[in-house]
């Protein structure tokens, strides 16, 4: 006990005291040199021995007193060494007894365990979705890899199965191709790109996840968690998400968020997923008007025919009306970047709009990032021969896996599939406002230079031209619409994109030659800072060589022949890479 007991004192042993140890060490330098009186005790024992201090010569009585302060200093750094020692070890010895450091202790042992607990929870449902599969295969592919129909490259599409999604392979005797069983998909996919056996098993233990499963046939995907949200998509029965977030009601997934009413959350591998059908482009409105126009359909900032001209809808184009005025005349209407009112006698509404959508959907390859790199053919080591801009749409000519081939113009080009969103879908409208004719020639009127979208603003938001080039840019506008004829020349019954400039530019008393080619050596070359309405903007072919032309119109768009699906219509001045910008008006 007395041990204990002085351990305890030890303890509570203060700073103070550790500080007067110091003192009492420094303190030992100055210790005088007169010899030390000795209790009379101690003399008298020295005196039986023989050796009594005051016998001894001076020179060995001031040796022993160097003796003397020699052992006092050993002792008290002695003592001052095992006060330490006891100090420390009680601390440690201590702390195993403190009840608030034990609790402690325990709640972070209960912590650990609970955390384990729940990763071998998570190991355990991991294992058993990979277990489900009994022919286990797992994508390995940029992008997605194509489902189809038969065992050929050459078979329609009926699906997508991303990287790291999974599938049942049901047959693998065909050579390069495995017969698979998919997100309520049965197709072929190439075996070059499946991982099997014990492979497959540990990359579906890494891509096991917790994701949402859609149990509606159809479900909106919304911009923000609410009803009354923008919609962004639809995802289809039983179509699985990644899960980023839950929270009352709705379920936060890569594009959007989901109502949790109509998908269920569990652990699971990535299936296949169905390539979205034409009657998946009605559930992206809610109340779907198409333009009924055999050109363009103007948008107007005010309900009423002098309203400022603010965007156009091509033929057969979709917007979701918001609201219809009171004598019923106009819509109020959002397609694509532009919200604002269109004459009620061009759009269709109710079913007739739903049927007219029905018959017009196309496959479209949706640009979803800035700049997008255009190759000559599907692979990473063929040479860009042109960039493509975000949110442009472009008609899908072929899909192989890992590469979308879209319609650019009269050729093709192979864009990656990590980059485009690939799905049918309408044409909706362009943002568009006309530049105001002035008289002041000097006025640079809506310079290209940034590439930017046209102004959704007021009259003059844009800057105007001179007076010849604002008339040249509303002319060509006219004829927006009208159809593309290879070598033709004709602004109505078509043209060409070099006969498209030829027969503008002719209007005013300009002669072109009918080629691209040698329209663009006409002029004299500019910036894009420089360009100007009525400026002719060149692009080439994989080759370098310059096979299209365009007319600029202000507010970074051209007006152009682009092919026989598309006609004459608008496009950002850098839809394609510009290759020359051509001043042939000579001012």
């Amino acid at each position: 006990m007395k041990e204990k007991q002085d351990l305890e004192h030890v303890d509570g042993l203060d700073t103070e005291d550790l500080e007067l140890v110091d003192l009492d060490l420094e303190d030992l330098d100055q210790l005088p040199d007169e010899p030390v009186q000795q209790p009379e005790e101690n003399l008298e024992h020295q005196a039986e021995d023989g050796k009594a201090e005051k016998d001894e010569p001076p020179k060995k009585r001031r040796k022993r007193k160097g003796f003397y302060k020699e052992y006092a200093v050993i002792g008290v750094l002695a003592l001052a060494l095992l006060a330490v020692v006891i100090f420390a070890g009680s601390r440690f010895f201590g702390k195993k007894d403190d009840p608030a450091l034990n609790a402690k202790g325990k709640a972070v042992e209960e912590t650990v365990s609970k955390e384990q607990e729940k990763a071998a929870k998570e190991e355990e449902e991991k294992k058993a979705v990979v277990d489900s599969y009994k022919n286990l295969g797992i994508v390995e592919v940029t992008g997605y890899l194509n489902v189809r129909e038969t065992a050929s490259p050459d078979a329609d599409v009926i699906g997508k199965l991303q990287d790291g999604g999974a599938c049942e392979i049901l047959d693998d005797s065909t050579e390069e191709w495995y017969h698979i069983s998919s997100g309520g998909i049965e197709g072929y996919i190439s075996a070059e790109y499946v991982l099997t056996g014990e492979k497959a098993r540990e990359k579906a233990m890494e891509e096991a996840a917790l994701r949402a499963t859609i149990t509606a046939d159809s479900l909106n995907i919304r911009k923000e968690p609410g009803t009354s949200a923008e919609v962004v998509g639809q995802a289809l029965k039983g179509e699985r998400y990644l899960v980023k977030s839950q929270e009352d009601g709705w379920i936060q997934i890569s594009s959007g968020y989901i109502s949790d009413d109509y998908a269920t959350v569990a652990y699971g591998l990535n299936e296949a997923r169905k390539l979205d059908m034409r009657s998946m482009v009605l559930n992206l409105y809610d109340n779907l008007g198409i333009s009924s126009v055999d050109s363009y359909l103007n948008i107007r900032s005010e309900p009423r025919e002098d309203g400022d001209i603010i965007g156009k809808m091509t033929s057969k184009s979709a917007g979701e009306i918001l609201e219809t005025s009171e004598d019923g005349k106009w819509h109020k209407i959002k397609s694509g970047p532009v919200t604002g009112y269109v004459s009620a006698d061009y759009i269709l509404t109710g079913q007739a709009a739903k049927d007219e959508a029905l018959q017009v959907a196309e496959l479209m390859a949706i640009v979803s990032t800035d700049r997008l790199n255009a190759r000559t053919e599907p692979n990473t080591e063929a040479p860009i021969w042109t960039q493509i801009s975000n949110s442009e749409r472009y008609n899908v000519l072929s899909q192989q896996d890992g590469w979308v081939e879209i319609e650019l113009d009269t050729t093709s080009a192979y864009v990656a599939t990590d980059y485009v969103d690939v799905r049918y879908a309408l044409n909706e409208a362009i943002e568009f406002t006309p530049v105001e004719e002035t008289s002041d020639t000097g006025s640079s009127g809506g310079k290209g230079g940034s590439g930017g979208k046209g102004s959704s603003g007021s009259k003059g938001s844009s800057g105007s031209g001179s007076s010849k080039r604002s008339q040249i840019a509303s002319y060509a506008t006219q004829f927006l619409g009208n159809p593309y004829v290879w070598g033709g020349t004709s602004l109505t019954n078509g043209a060409d994109c070099s006969g498209f400039t030829m027969a503008v530019m002719s209007h005013f008393g300009v002669s072109l030659p009918h080629h691209s080619g040698s329209q663009a050596n006409a002029g004299r070359a500019v910036s894009s800072s420089e360009m100007r309405p009525g400026d002719l903007v060149f692009y080439t072919n994989s080759g370098g060589t310059i096979n299209h032309v365009a007319l600029y119109i202000g507010n970074g768009q051209v007006v152009h022949a682009s092919n026989p699906s598309s006609g004459i219509k608008i496009s950002r001045w850098n839809y394609r890479t510009p290759a020359k910008i051509v001043n042939v008006l000579g001012d």
